[in-house]
């Protein structure tokens, strides 16, 4: 049985954590805030209070090449500093590209988790159990 794993939130990091846990045989399920994947990368013209938004004119301050994930690169057309509109279709391509929806539950604020964590630190890496 694959060992389980949960992620909060499904921006950047959450659409590669669970992209990960997949190459390693692992079973992640992510739970996501809001109805759409992005975090802040994600524009919102309204923002309730506790939330954030980008602002409209957003692009990245770095180039596309280091704004890339390494198994998925932002596609060539795209210009080299990426409007937040496109960083947004590119995390749909990716997740898409390696079928990640299926792993995020939308519209959980705050997931009540329960784990307990047992580890055994080697001097190269931890070795962690998860329940």
């Amino acid at each position: 049985m694959a060992k389980r794993v949960a992620i909060i939130g499904a921006g950047a990091s959450g659409l590669t954590a669970i992209k990960c846990c997949l190459d390693e045989g692992l079973q992640p399920t992510c739970f996501e805030r809001s109805e759409d994947i992005g975090g802040l990368w994600r524009f919102q013209e309204h923002v309730t209070e506790g939330h954030s938004s980008i602002y409209k004119s957003l692009t990245t301050n770095s180039s596309k090449e280091l704004m890339s994930f390494s198994d998925f690169p932002i596609p060539e057309e795209y210009p080299n500093y990426v409007h937040h509109s496109k960083m947004m279709e590119y995390f749909r391509m990716y997740a898409k590209q390696f079928d990640l929806i299926k792993y995020i539950h939308f519209k959980i604020d705050s997931p009540e988790l329960d784990f307990s964590l047992t580890c055994k630190l080697t001097a190269r890496s931890p070795i962690c159990n998860y329940l």
